[in-house]
Formats: C-alpha cells, sequence, structure tokens
C-alpha cells in the first residue's frame, strides 16, 4: 500500500432547494391562496477519523467532495428534501487546513471523532412565506443558497508515543523490528526507510505503546533536504523520542550534533521533547573505542548514553526500562 501523507481537495456543501410558487386551485377551497412550499437545504461535508486508515491515499485520485443538493419545494406547502450530508473517512492524525489561510480547521486524532467542515446552502422560500394582507397572492419565492466550498490541506501525523529518530543507517528500522512486529525494509545502504513504519511494543502491563521509525534525517531536512522534512511532521505528536547513533560512524559527536539541529530548526516544539541518547552496533567497538565515543557524546549531549546492539539484541531490556520510565508506566 502506498503511504500519502498529504493531499490538497476541495470540498462543497450541497446546494440549497429552491422554493415554488404554487397556489390552492381546489373546487373545495374556495379562497385559494399561495401554496408553494419550501426547498430542503444542502447536505454538509463531515470528516470522520477510521482507525482503519493508515494512508491518504483515497485523495490522490478523487479530490472533490459534494455533499447532495436540497430538493425544490412541492406545492400544498411540502418541504423539499434535504440533501444528504457527505461523510469523508479519513486516518486517525488528519489535521484539516484552509489551503491559502493556513487556519487548522480541525484535528481528528480519535476513532470515529467527527468535524463538520461544509455546511449545505438553506433551501429557498416557497410563495406560501410571502402571504400578507397587501398581497393575498404573492407570485414571489427565493432560490437556494450555494453551500459552503472550502479548498483544504490534509496533513496526516500519525500517532505514535515514541518516535526512533537519527541519521540514514543508524538501525532505526533493525531496533523496531526487534522490539516489535514490524518488518520494515532493512539494508545496508541509506535510505532504505521510504516512509514512516510502525510498530506496537508490548509494556509488562500487558497495554500496547505505538513506536515510530522515522526516515533517517540529514542535513538541511529541516529546509526540505532529503527525506526528513516530508517526515519530521510525524514525530510532533510523539511523547518521547529515541535518538539513536551510529557507533560505527566516523564521527559519532558529528552525527548526533546534525539531528540535534535539525530539530532546532524544525520547531514545533521537538527540541523540548524528552529524548533518549542510544548509540547502537556496540559489537563493532572494541573497550577502549567504546570508552571514547561515551565520554565524548556524554559531554557534548549532557545526556546518559545508553549502548544497545539492536542487531545482536543487547541492551535491549535496558533501553524499554528506560521508555516506559520517561512514559511513566
Amino acid at each position: 500500500m502506498q503511504f500519502i501523507d498529504q493531499a490538497r481537495i476541495t470540498v462543497q456543501g450541497g446546494h440549497g432547494g429552491d422554493g415554488i410558487v404554487a397556489f390552492r386551485r381546489e373546487k373545495y377551497v374556495p379562497a385559494g391562496g399561495p401554496s408553494g412550499g419550501d426547498g430542503g437545504d444542502g447536505g454538509k461535508v463531515i470528516f470522520r477519523a477510521d482507525a482503519n486508515l493508515q494512508t491518504l491515499l483515497d485523495f490522490k485520485f478523487k479530490r472533490l467532495f459534494l455533499a447532495e443538493d436540497g430538493s425544490r419545494g412541492g406545492p400544498n406547502k411540502r418541504t423539499g428534501a434535504s440533501g444528504k450530508d457527505l461523510v469523508v473517512n479519513v486516518p486517525c492524525g488528519t489535521e484539516i487546513r484552509h489551503l491559502r489561510t493556513d487556519i487548522v480547521f480541525g484535528d481528528l486524532t480519535e476513532n470515529k471523532q467527527t468535524l463538520v467542515i461544509a455546511f449545505g446552502g438553506r433551501g429557498g422560500l416557497g410563495n406560501a412565506h410571502f402571504l400578507s394582507n397587501s398581497n393575498r397572492a404573492p407570485e414571489r419565492c427565493t432560490e437556494g443558497r450555494e453551500g459552503e466550498e472550502w479548498e483544504l490541506q490534509l496533513e496526516l501525523k500519525l500517532l505514535a508515543e515514541v518516535g526512533i529518530i537519527g541519521l540514514p543507517n543508524a538501525g532505526k528500522s533493525t531496533l523496531m523490528a526487534v522490539l516489535s512486529a514490524a518488518r520494515p525494509k532493512i539494508a545496508d545502504y541509506p535510505f532504505t526507510t521510504l516512509v514512516p513504519n510502525l510498530g506496537v511494543v508490548r509494556r509488562p502491563s500487558g497495554d500496547g505503546t505505538v513506536f515510530a521509525d522515522i526516515p533517517g534525517l540529514i542535513a538541511g531536512a529541516s529546509q526540505g533536504v532529503g527525506l526528513g522534512h516530508d517526515f519530521l511532521r510525524h514525530i510532533e505528536r510523539t511523547r518521547l523520542l529515541v535518538h539513536l547513533v551510529d557507533a560505527a560512524s566516523e564521527d559519532p559527536v558529528g552525527d548526533w550534533k546534525i539531528v540535534e539541529q535539525e530539530l532546532h530548526a524544525y520547531g514545533h516544539g521537538l527540541v523540548d521533547r524528552p529524548r533518549i541518547l542510544v548509540l547502537n552496533k556496540r559489537e563493532l567497538l572494541n573497550q577502549k573505542q567504546e570508552k571514547e565515543i561515551i565520554d565524548s557524546l556524554e559531554k557534548a549531549s549532557g545526556r546518559k548514553l545508553m549502548l544497545i546492539s539492536a542487531a545482536m539484541g543487547k541492551g535491549l531490556d535496558l533501553l524499554l526500562d528506560n521508555v516506559w520510565k520517561e512514559l511513566g508506566n
């Protein structure tokens, strides 16, 4: 399934039905009189969060969403039928913004949560509404009003409590595969992860916690370089970040600085998010190299460094203990 996390669409509420001009002409109604009914109201466009959806792929092929129009009024003061509401299902975590002004209309984060985006137009008035002492036979009615129309920007921000970040090939996908049932693509070249991957990791209590493996960041990611700019939004909702540093890198401290700088540049409070600093691939280091990297990273970051080997499955229990502690388990 193709992962699409942004879409531009247009929605429009239904047009209100027109009122009509009609008169009572039955022989047993001697006075007769106006009897034109009102038009029905147009349908609304309603967005609804659906936990079964994981992507905005449907909006790649359909860009215009129209609610049903109201029906015309009828004789004998019959009101036309209102148009049916159009319900548009989106994944949980979808933010809906006005395309031109960037105003946020709503953020659907819970399953079955709904939001009315475009109201339908009101139905027009039939001539029965215009009866008065001075005008006993009005031949006037009004047209239904147009429904609201909006151009929207949809953005999907994954709902994960823990985000795994780092440079390409830091071992994020390997860690995700070991900790959860997720099976992301893993290879020995950069940018094997092209889309965010979600995995559920079981807590000691038996509850599940959602982890997100974010595609590798590089210098300039916050300005759109590489893949990171498109996916940094997916860690905006996380409560905790696990920052992986590659022990096999020529400059682990430099790698750490690059990711930290991108978090600062991107903003949205990411730099203030609690983080666990983790050195991965410790099996590639001897004792002397390990101590040098630990000392330099802890001095540069001011954080306690954890050592793991995702490939060998070492140090993962201690890492998870720290994760649960940070999340308040």
